[in-house]
């Protein structure tokens, strides 16, 4: 295991040591100072712990690119310091940690509490697209917008040290720790899991909010089986900031209940749940040399076709992929399926090359073949997949001498257009 993979979290204590754990978690873009009007009352009846995602606040930027790997990072955290079950209220991307918590390591989690939380945050293409946009422009496109996608109007314009604080929150953040967080959001997904969350959840949301509002709260309480909603009026996605008062009634209600119930087991570990694998119907007769997507081939080997659509998606993007696919037909399926298998599932899902070499190879030879059409989405995954417009025209300018002056003119052209399209912050 690397030395980043066990790295703690940044972190602070506030309240009495003898009191139970309650420990809040922040947004993408936030430090733990978003949480600073609840605690005057939380610590009144818990010992407060804060954390900060890698590369922010200050914290020391080892990059986690999944909320499994930050799950992981915030128990080596708890580790340390002998906490061992505990109340966890995670805003936006900690939400996300927080239900990861409950989902591999429920004796832990006494109870939760999801703000503007969603079990699939919007595409994987947005926030690849906003990891994009960093890699190319820094962090000040993102921090300019950020009041806009965390505060109502009204909040913003009555309050403009907040919104500069917000402002400022986001600039200095690690701008590759902030990347990876975009990439774990993107990877996360929890909607056919829901239903194994077995903790005491409260679920909260600002009625305005427009990043992750009621529609995806309601999922949530819907999904959950002991889960309840809590609508925040005049809130927007940074809830506990803007409706402080509101926000700390809420969840000194919830979890005042929920360690009622829980008190004795805070003292001794609860037993571990043994979870029995999902059900699995009858596996239909399968033809020779037409393997079923998941399924073992007829050599032994794995079936490459679910890693290929996981890496073709990752690579491509979901819109591109389901594109292609929708416009496949009983003429192309056959083709569209050997793609997935082989191009992606065999070659590209290989460890022996980043995928920032495998894009730059795969320019390379597009290039070199005239695939102009295919030259497009390419470059909009060589972005994604970590180069950056500099080094798409250093290899571009490596081509003209060694692929011609005519083919590199001809894919300067529309690289530049894609960059162009990638790289430009969205509204």
């Amino acid at each position: 295991m690397s030395e980043t993979t066990t790295a703690p979290l940044q972190y602070r204590f506030d309240g009495p040591e003898d009191a139970p754990v309650l420990i809040l978690g922040t947004s993408l873009g936030a430090t733990w100072h978003m949480w600073d009007r609840q605690i005057p009352e939380l610590t009144e009846h818990w010992r407060v712990l804060r954390f900060d995602l890698p590369g922010h606040g200050g914290a020391p930027a080892h990059p986690a690119d999944s909320v499994q790997a930050l799950a992981d990072r915030l128990l080596v955290t708890l580790d340390e310091v002998g906490v061992q079950r505990f109340g966890f209220a995670g805003c936006a991307l900690s939400g996300a940690i927080g239900a990861d918590l409950a989902l591999r390591h429920p004796q832990r989690v006494a109870s939760l509490a999801l703000i503007a939380a969603s079990p699939r945050f919007g595409t994987a293409d947005e926030f690849r697209q906003r990891g994009v946009v960093v890699r190319s422009n820094g962090l000040e496109p993102v921090s300019r917008t950020s009041p806009d996608r965390w505060f109502t109007p009204g909040f913003a314009a009555a309050q403009p040290a907040i919104t500069e604080w917000a402002v400022q929150m986001v600039r200095t953040t690690d701008p590759g720790c902030y990347i990876a967080a975009c990439e774990a959001l993107a990877s996360f997904d929890i909607r056919e899991e829901l239903g194994r969350i077995g903790v005491p959840t409260l679920v909260l949301v600002g009625s305005e909010d427009q990043v992750t509002g009621p529609a995806e709260a309601r999922t949530l309480v819907a999904g959950i089986p002991d889960a309840r909603l809590a609508v925040v009026p005049g809130a927007s996605h940074l809830a506990p900031v803007e409706q402080p008062a509101a926000v700390t009634d809420l969840l000194v209600h919830h979890f005042s209940t929920a360690w009622t119930e829980a008190h004795a087991a805070l003292a001794a570990p609860a037993p571990v749940p043994v979870l029995a694998p999902p059900a699995r119907g009858p596996i239909a007769e399968i033809a020779p040399l037409e393997p079923v997507p998941g399924q073992p081939a007829a050599d032994g080997r794995p079936d490459p076709y679910d890693m290929g659509m996981k890496v073709r998606r990752e690579v491509l993007g979901d819109a591109h992929v389901d594109q292609a696919l929708a416009d496949s037909d009983a003429f192309s399926d056959d083709f569209q399926d050997l793609l997935t298998r082989y191009a992606w599932g065999e070659v590209w899902a290989r460890t022996g090359l980043e995928r920032r070499m495998r894009s730059a190879v795969t320019l390379t030879a597009l290039v070199a073949a005239g695939h102009l059409d295919e030259l497009a989405f390419h470059t909009r995954a060589a972005l994604r997949n970590g180069l950056t417009p500099d080094e798409l025209k250093e290899i571009l300018l490596q081509t003209a001498i060694y692929c011609g002056i005519p083919a590199a003119n001809a894919a300067f052209r529309v690289a530049q257009t894609v960059i162009r399209e990638e790289t430009t912050p969205r509204e």
